[in-house]
């Protein structure tokens, strides 16, 4: 009988969300059936479709939210649809393991009616969810013990966990009590199969001769207000030869939109939104330089950044805080800035960056290659498997 999955993942439509998709087809080559349920969202309208064999069903969702209230809103719809399609998916078309891809960390309900039935649940722990809290918030309150108590319920119930990088195998382990055999550190590395550089597109500098990239979510803990202030100093220095244009989208957009216009910035920043993956392949191309901004906390100390690597993959040169999986997966294909001085050395380092074209040739070179040898998703491909067989294999008799 064929192995079948369903894949649940909240926060973005599949396959927009590029780790999910990566994950589903390569289960698919590995002949499992795979079916995944996610929101629905601008470009992935669709109720039901099947793209390369994929089962995609989207539940309605309200606009992303923002606040605590915002977010509980948000996550209450959620939940409350996943539990109706899983169902619904259980009774068409079955399947033998639940994935539940985090944030938030109460996807592990929608399972436990289903493992009474056999079904086993695989925990892709994407973000450490107290610390994303204490990122946005800075407060151990109320709402931070539930996200305790959520992520601990996870750990529990899940019969497998899948990780992003060592920092979180030892969350797992360490604070989850999950038996290390149980956790699989399946990295988040592009498929260079897809993911790779285009043509050079000039119109996009807008005028400038430099062009510096970002490509995320835009929220709170991602550090984009460090990034504006960091193109004002830029701005008051005198230089005019720089355009920013940062790719994403998410509940801070319109704020940040905002700050341009009253930083008076707008000949110098742009916000596209979410765009297709060739128009970002071919900003990301056109990049001298890329950027990851994101806040130094204990949340980014630990988390791998996806971006950190496609930036590496299409060979540019990085600037970021220093924090440990950061330095970790860019090595010396980045400048790493004062975590305490942050606005203005972020600006000097990426400056000093697009005035050196020789350390930014010797970075290029040094992130394509360490990609392409150690941290493309083909190298994350065999732990994934690995993962499911070890689930399977604690199936009931």
């Amino acid at each position: 009988m064929k192995k079948k999955v369903l894949i649940i993942v909240e926060n973005i439509p599949v396959p927009f969300d590029r780790r999910v998709w990566k994950e589903s087809l390569s289960l698919q080559a590995d002949e499992y059936e795979v079916t995944a349920l996610c929101p629905r969202g601008r470009g992935y309208t669709k109720g039901h479709e099947v793209i390369d064999g994929v089962h995609i069903y989207r539940h309605p969702m309200p606009n992303d939210g923002n606040g605590l209230l915002g977010y509980l809103y948000e996550y209450s719809c959620a939940l409350f649809w996943e539990f109706v399609y899983a169902w619904w998916i259980y009774l068409r078309r079955g399947f033998h393991v639940i994935q539940g891809c985090n944030p938030p960390d109460n996807i592990f309900l929608v399972s436990l009616l289903f493992k009474l039935l056999g079904v086993k649940y695989i925990f892709d722990h994407h973000d450490a969810n107290p610390e994303l809290y204490l990122s946005k918030y800075e407060k151990k309150d109320a709402f931070y013990k539930i996200q305790v108590w959520l992520e601990k319920m996870t750990y529990r119930f899940a019969d497998v966990v899948m990780v992003t990088n060592n920092s979180y195998r030892d969350l797992a382990i360490n604070r989850g009590g999950v038996a290390p055999e149980d956790v699989f550190v399946v990295r988040n590395g592009p498929d260079l199969t897809t993911f790779k550089a285009v043509a050079a597109n000039p119109a996009l500098k807008y005028g400038k001769p430099y062009l510096v990239g970002y490509v995320g979510n835009m929220g709170v803990q991602e550090g984009l207000d460090i990034l504006l202030d960091a193109a004002l100093h830029i701005k008051s220095l005198g230089r005019r030869d720089v355009h920013i244009t940062c790719v994403g989208g998410g509940p801070a957009l319109p704020e940040l939109q905002q700050a341009v216009k009253e930083k008076s910035l707008q000949d110098m920043v742009n916000f596209t939104g979410r765009i297709p993956d060739q128009q970002l392949l071919e900003i990301l191309s056109t990049a001298d330089v890329c950027v990851n901004p994101d806040k130094p906390c204990e949340m980014n100390d630990i988390s791998t950044m996806i971006k950190i690597m496609e930036y590496m993959a299409l060979g540019k040169p990085i600037v970021q805080f220093n924090c440990k999986e950061g330095r970790f997966s860019a090595g010396e294909a980045s400048l790493y800035s004062d975590n305490h001085n942050q606005v203005a050395d972020f600006a000097d380092k990426i400056l000093w960056l697009l005035d050196h074209p020789d350390e930014r040739e010797r970075m290029d070179e040094f992130g394509r290659r360490r990609v392409a040898k150690e941290l493309a998703w083909e190298y994350s491909v065999p732990n994934l498997l690995s993962a499911y067989k070890r689930a399977f294999s604690k199936r009931a008799p």
